[in-house]
């Protein structure tokens, strides 16, 4: 009787987990080159431990949810020993799908991202559907309107 309620239990916990990926920026730029033509992609770099991200973060699931012209691409900056804390929060977001975790040193995540990204976080970039190439982005949370003006200009170039 234990053991089937321990087996229930690990089913449990496994259907409610997420796969958080390692990463680096290289592998998220050769996945954002993969939707060209089909999808504007939006990358939101964000942590657990970062207050602005967490607030942010399910304006941007439901923007995914409700935009099909759009992937979304999650990355936490978090560090790999709170790897689980993470995944909690994405499957407290819902997230059904796998995400990323950076697997880099921060300078070199930072500078194969964008140039012009200070590090700090949340930070956002989003790239054109048609041509690949970066749209906009920004530093810090920002409101849905600045969100959707970006996303509509990524959709359409």
């Amino acid at each position: 009787m234990i053991r089937i309620h321990l087996l229930g239990l690990l089913l449990l916990i496994n259907c409610n987990s997420i796969n958080l990926r390692l990463v680096t920026s290289q592998e998220i730029i050769k996945e954002v080159r993969s939707y060209k033509g089909d999808k504007a992609v939006l990358v939101n770099v964000w942590a657990t431990w970062c207050k602005p991200c967490i607030e942010e973060f399910p304006m941007i699931v439901d923007l995914e949810k409700s935009e099909k012209k759009l992937k979304v691409i999650f990355i936490s900056a978090d560090f790999l020993e709170n790897k689980i804390d993470a995944e909690r929060f994405l499957v407290q977001q819902g997230l059904e799908e796998y995400s990323y975790i950076k697997n880099q040193k921060d300078q070199s995540f930072i500078d194969g991202l964008h140039e012009d990204w200070t590090g700090a976080l949340p930070f956002t970039i989003l790239f054109a559907k048609n041509t690949g190439k970066v749209v906009d982005y920004w530093e810090g949370k920002k409101s849905k309107k600045k969100f959707l003006e970006a996303i509509d200009k990524s959709i359409k170039m």
